[in-house]
């Protein structure tokens, strides 16, 4: 299929290298607070705490403290890993019958349900479910970190007063969810000019800033009051208040009854390298599973050859059919799903693989009145027809397509993951090929294209591969080419740090224009 895209056009971005700690998110400057925090001292927990609020300020449509997400940690001293699930649940209240089914088709936003009337698993209060991203940031502090609460949300603050620049990919991500923030008048307050999208000048000069004083406003309090006020104290009577007078469910008991978990990751060997993955309701048993179905017919085959691909599309193929049938997770996505990932490595080794989301693109598109709070999405997890493994369903955990991976091996190891709904778990099994069998630098494994087959029936092939592998994995499978460019991101957006030596490395996403690795030196 014909495109209007440069054929010249070459998009490259140096890996960072260091002796010291880096920070890899999908904004600069949410890194270079994190990196900042470890200059003084902190350790990677403190640094990846401080990163996850700054960029749910300054890339708030990925994410925020109305989300949830999963969390992998390395403590290089004692050389354990260790998982955190700060995972959405759906309210203790939920009735399945106030969802009907409408008839309509199939839903339009990231999977195929069939369609609920008015949207109400989708869009607005109705669609919340329980966020656990400030408790998962407690447990994580608590066990891991050395800094206060207090401190680590100070560079959120900051940012927050300072407002998020409205640059054009501001403008463009706004631009692509403008219709339906207009629904909802907070929400239309906070992210657009008179309805439309803001727009940088034609001129060049200062950048314009939107500004968000009633957020700024909660994370003060929250940074005074301690995380558990999100779920026991004022914050929590406020989120309630506002979540019922928009005509949502989650109570008082909802979030009084919240605890992020600290569980234990799943270990697997693949050839010289230890991967531990996040148990349960994610993709990181899919990931695992995958890797099996890999590790023989990827011994003989060089990496990233034609070969390579069509043995990654066959184990992706066999793995999401089982994933769908017994998981309860969809194909067919349609828009963007709002997650970020982040990773960092300190000066110790100790690393943390991070991803935070809020499922939709913007969530539910409700930012809350009084706090300023954009809210999740998070019951659109949940198929809205009775019966399966996945259907919606009251006090359940939402399954989520997070792939956080920390892997150990003699030479250090390396954290990994990324947002992208579906495509995240293919995006990282293909990495992980590229750095262990193809023992390839993370800067040439982040510059290498990719496939993408996270469910349906066509294989997704970036137009940068060569005819060859397009080829070969047409004698298997149907395959469209596409773009991978800045929005939207077919290939998912994946970031890294590894440790080879005494030396530690961080890459982002090639073409995400926001996303940046950057050292504490």
């Amino acid at each position: 299929m014909d495109h209007n895209f440069s054929e010249s056009l070459i998009t490259r971005k140096e890996a960072v290298v260091s002796s010291k700690g880096i920070v890899a998110s999908q904004h600069k400057l949410a890194s270079r607070a994190g990196a900042k925090v470890l200059a003084e001292g902190g350790n990677a927990v403190d640094a990846a705490v401080a990163t996850a609020f700054t960029v749910s300020v300054l890339e708030p449509w990925m994410s925020g403290i109305g989300g949830g997400g999963h969390m992998l940690i390395h403590d290089a001293p004692s050389g354990k890993v260790h998982a955190i699930d700060f995972g959405m649940r759906s309210p203790i209240g939920l009735d399945p019958e106030d969802y009907p089914l409408s008839g309509e088709g199939v839903a339009s936003d990231l999977f195929p349900w069939p369609r609920v009337v008015e949207d109400r698993n989708i869009v607005g209060a109705t669609s919340i479910a329980v966020p656990g991203q400030v408790d998962g940031m407690r447990v994580a502090l608590e066990n891991f970190g050395s800094r206060s609460w207090k401190e680590s949300l100070q560079p959120a603050i900051q940012a927050a007063e300072a407002g998020m620049q409205i640059d054009w990919y501001a403008t463009l991500l706004i631009g692509s969810a403008a219709a339906e923030l207009n629904h909802y008048p907070c929400t239309r307050e906070t992210y657009l000019v008179d309805g439309h999208p803001p727009a940088p000048p034609w001129t060049a000069g200062a950048v314009p800033r939107k500004h968000f004083p009633y957020l700024t406003k909660t994370l003060k309090h929250l940074a005074e009051a301690g995380p558990r006020d999100f779920y026991e104290g004022r914050l929590a009577s406020t989120l309630v208040e506002d979540i019922s007078r928009c005509g949502g469910i989650l109570s008082r008991e909802d979030l009084e009854k919240y605890q992020a978990k600290l569980v234990e990751p799943l270990v697997r060997e693949y050839r010289n390298t230890r991967l531990h993955v996040h148990p349960e309701l994610n993709a990181g048993s899919t990931l695992l599973k995958a890797l099996s179905l890999l590790k023989q017919p990827l011994e003989t085959e060089k990496a990233a050859s034609a070969e390579a691909f069509l043995a990654i599309a066959e184990a992706l193929d066999q793995v999401y059919r089982e994933r769908l049938e017994t998981m309860g997770d969809v194909p067919g996505g349609r828009n963007m799903s709002c997650t970020t990932h982040l990773c960092v490595i300190d000066s110790q080794g100790s690393m943390v693989s991070l991803t935070q989301t809020l499922l939709s693109i913007f969530g539910s598109k409700l930012v809350l009145p009084q706090t300023g709070i954009l809210m999740n999405n998070g019951l659109m997890w949940f198929n809205p027809e009775p019966g399966h493994p996945n259907s919606l369903a009251p006090d359940k955990r939402c399954l989520a397509n997070t792939c956080p991976v920390i892997g150990l091996n003699d030479s250090g190891g390396m954290a990994l993951g990324a947002s992208g709904g579906r495509r995240i778990m293919p995006a990282v099994l293909q990495l992980l090929h590229l750095l262990i069998d193809g023992e390839m630098s993370l800067e040439e494994a982040f510059h290498q294209p990719r496939i993408d087959h996270s469910g349906g029936d066509q294989v997704v092939v970036d137009r940068r591969l060569q005819k060859e592998v397009l080829q070969k994995i047409e004698e298997k499978f149907s395959c469209i080419t596409a773009e991978n460019g800045a929005f939207p991101l077919y290939f998912a957006c994946p970031s890294a740090v590894l440790k080879n030596g005494s030396q530690h490395y961080g890459s982002t996403a090639i073409t995400h224009p926001w996303a940046d690795a950057v050292s504490e030196d």
